[in-house]
Formats: C-alpha cells, sequence, structure tokens
C-alpha cells in the first residue's frame, strides 16, 4: 500500500511528487506528464506568466525554469514571454530530475474503503493508497456556453482542443472569449490566412499593461510591488499569502474568485489582435444552429441589439469551471460524499484536504478556497509543500497497520521510490 498516489503529472502533480519524495513518503504518480501543455495548446503559443513565476516546485529549489533556460540556451528574462513548446520541455525535465519514475497510464477510477483508497489504471490494475492527491488539471472542468452546447465538433469545440489550428487555415472562424486563450487563439488564426473575429460579452477588451521593470526605484517597487500574477499589493496578496487568503470570510473569498483577474490579454499580444482581427465586444451568443457550411450565431448586444452571423467553425475560449460533479474519475459515492462551496467547487482544508479524509486536491479546484494564484503555474509551490504536510498529518493521524514510522514522524509502508539527480 502507498503512502500516497498523485493522480495528474502536470506542473502541481509533478512538485507534489517532488515534495512527498523528499519528504520519505512512498509515492507513486499517475499521468503523461505536461500533457495538457504539450497536447491542448498550438504551437505558437506563450506563457502569460513571467518566467521567475513560472517553476515546478522541488524543495531545494534545484529544478527552477531559469535552470532550465540556462542549460538550454534559452532567454528567461523578465518581460520576455516564453514560449509554451520550451515550458512543457522544461515540465519534461523537471520530471526526470526532480520525481520518482512517473507512471504514464491514466487513472480511470478512485473509490474509497475502509483502509484508504482504490485506484484503478485504464488497463484494469488496481493499486491501494492511503492517501491520493488528485492534480487534475483544467481538462475535466472544460465550460463552453449553454447556446453552444450539443452541437457537433465540427462546428463547436472548446480553445483546449487545438494543438494545432492549420486546419482551420482560409476558413471562417469565430472565437468566443475576451481573455489570453480567446486574443491569443485568434491571433494565431489571423496570422495563419484564416478570416477571424472574436464575441466578447464585455464592453471592451481589456489588456494587461506592460510590466514596469524589475530594477526600479524603492518607492516605486513600495507602492506596486512585483508578484507572480502581475504588480501591485493586490495581486501579492492573492499570489504570495495563499494561506491568508484561506482565512477571508467565504462570502469575500467566493466574490474575488468570481471577479478577482478577470478575462485580459498579455501587453505583447494586442497589437498582432487589434491589426487583423475582427472584434465584435459588447455581444452574447443566443442561440446556434448549424446551416450549410457552418452554424448560424444569433446575437444579443449589450445595447438591446439583435444581429446574426454566420460562420464555418466556432472557438469556444470559455474557461473551465471546477465543479465537484466534474470530477469524474470519482466513483459516484465519493464524488457525492464531498462537501461543496456554493460555487460547487470542492471544499478544502487548510492543507488541501477534502471532506473526505486522506483525498487532497491541487489546482484550479483550490481556487476558490486558497485564491487566483491556484489558476496558474505559480501556486504549485505553496501547493505542494502545503499539501504534503497535510498528508504527513493525516498519515500520523491514521496509521495503517503493520507499517513503520517515516522520517519526520508519518508512516511507510514501503521505501520511496529514488528520485534522479
Amino acid at each position: 500500500m502507498y503512502d500516497l498516489l498523485v493522480v495528474g503529472a502536470g506542473p502541481y502533480g509533478l512538485s507534489i511528487a517532488s515534495h512527498a519524495a523528499a519528504a520519505g513518503l512512498n509515492v507513486r504518480v499517475f499521468g503523461r506528464p505536461m500533457a495538457c501543455w504539450r497536447d491542448n495548446m498550438p504551437g505558437g503559443m506563450f506563457l502569460k506568466s513571467e518566467p521567475w513565476a513560472s517553476n515546478l516546485s522541488d524543495p531545494a529549489g534545484r529544478w527552477k525554469l531559469e535552470a532550465y533556460c540556462a542549460e538550454q540556451g534559452l532567454p528567461a528574462r523578465h518581460a520576455h514571454p516564453i514560449p509554451v513548446e520550451a515550458f512543457a520541455s522544461y515540465g519534461l525535465w523537471f520530471a526526470r530530475n526532480a520525481v520518482p519514475e512517473v507512471d504514464e497510464r491514466m487513472v480511470s477510477r478512485v473509490s474509497s474503503g475502509a483502509d484508504g483508497f482504490t485506484a484503478v489504471t485504464e488497463d484494469g490494475q488496481a493499486l491501494q493508497a492511503r492517501t491520493v492527491a488528485l492534480a487534475v488539471g483544467v481538462m475535466p472542468f472544460i465550460e463552453v456556453p449553454q447556446a453552444l452546447r450539443g452541437l457537433h465538433p465540427t462546428l463547436v469545440t472548446h480553445s483546449s482542443h487545438h494543438s494545432d489550428l492549420g486546419h482551420f487555415q482560409g476558413k471562417d472562424v469565430t472565437v468566443i472569449g475576451g481573455g489570453q486563450a480567446a486574443l491569443e487563439t485568434a491571433a494565431l488564426l489571423a496570422e495563419q490566412g484564416t478570416r477571424v473575429r472574436v464575441l466578447a460579452r464585455a464592453e471592451r477588451l481589456c489588456w494587461n499593461d506592460v510590466p514596469p521593470a524589475w530594477e526600479r526605484p524603492w518607492w516605486q517597487s513600495l507602492r506596486s510591488p512585483h508578484s507572480g500574477l502581475g504588480p501591485g499589493w493586490r495581486n501579492w496578496f492573492y499570489s504570495e499569502r495563499p494561506g491568508l487568503y484561506r482565512r477571508l470570510p467565504e462570502a469575500t473569498r467566493s466574490r474575488i474568485a468570481a471577479t478577482a483577474l478577470g478575462p485580459a490579454g498579455a501587453w505583447w499580444v494586442r497589437d498582432r489582435v487589434e491589426r487583423a482581427v475582427d472584434l465584435l465586444p459588447g455581444h452574447e451568443v443566443t442561440a446556434a444552429a448549424a446551416v450549410p457550411g457552418g452554424l448560424r450565431l444569433d446575437l444579443a448586444g449589450r445595447d438591446g441589439s439583435r444581429r446574426s452571423l454566420e460562420t464555418e467553425h466556432v472557438i469556444a475560449a470559455t474557461g473551465f469551471k471546477a465543479h465537484r460533479d466534474r470530477i469524474g474519475l470519482l466513483s459516484a459515492e465519493l464524488r457525492g460524499r464531498l462537501t461543496a462551496l456554493p460555487d460547487g467547487s470542492p471544499a478544502l482544508g487548510h492543507g488541501f484536504e477534502s471532506s473526505q479524509p486522506g483525498l487532497f486536491m491541487a489546482g484550479l479546484v483550490s481556487a476558490s478556497g486558497f485564491g487566483p494564484a491556484m489558476r496558474f503555474v505559480h501556486g504549485a509551490t505553496f501547493t505542494a509543500s502545503t499539501l504534503v504536510q497535510g498528508v504527513r498529518r493525516r498519515l500520523r493521524a491514521t496509521p495503517a497497520r503493520g507499517t513503520v514510522p517515516v522520517p519526520g514522524g508519518g508512516s511507510r509502508s514501503a521505501a520511496p521510490s529514488p528520485v534522479r539527480g
């Protein structure tokens, strides 16, 4: 029986596994490393976050993005975005050096029992663990507007469904959304010869400013400090103090989760969009229907106007909703026992433990409890160390029969897997 099974091998899962192994836990990691970054983002995209705010986390801080870039001869400078392909390669490098061997099989089901949890892999193997950490990323939580649901994938897709936009070359595509995914997707489409427009509910698109210089007068830093989520004291609090954020009243956390860091495009994509993309802010799709050659969209403007347009394909860059009921790999019984917050996301304790003892969750599902940083790679550092501390507390509280102590007071049923490097 394992001390901990980590389900998911993206930035959060790999970081948790690194901390767990260093803590002496018998840990097993499942998932294709950096799968979402490798398979669900088109070539030519860049990270919106700064290189120094895009690190996976190991306890010694040895395997940071800047170390990888230095080894590869790549720039990793403030205000110079990193290509997504380079970041995905960095994650694989981190996995090779800072994490026990990753089992690339997918876990299809997790259920609970008297002695912990049973995880079943895609090929039918069952494994036992005393605790489980779900780091399943964003793909289970894809959100598509109601008016577009049920239409055939040849007509409507989510922005995360595309690793290659080439098959849209020469076609007419409508992108829905006003955030970075929508705007960068639209820019890439336009640059390859696609006729593209962007529909957004907001009356105007928002754009992030060029970040202030890294080195600047002290009084400017005091007035607006750098943070992993952008400059300013509010962003600093969200990104650097998620433990304190969790102590805010639930109503305040819910409001911030729904409104903070809303849809906006990076400063470096603005000119690419405005010079080549038709922009239709202040519009919402009220109905959609298939027509010869594509689909018709009925639109409502914020000013009360109505109009229709035809397009060959819609890409919904409309984000993700981390609802408890979308965590499909949990058994129905286990999923139904989880306490949820008002927005439907799982309620988590201060160590990222759900209401089911021994079941921990990381990433987007924790954003309502720990703040907006959990929607970004930057949140992995706080999450990994805090979650593993929570796992150790759980192991101490419920020692398994026939186990021996782990370093620091936990328990271990077998020797930990070696960490390479």
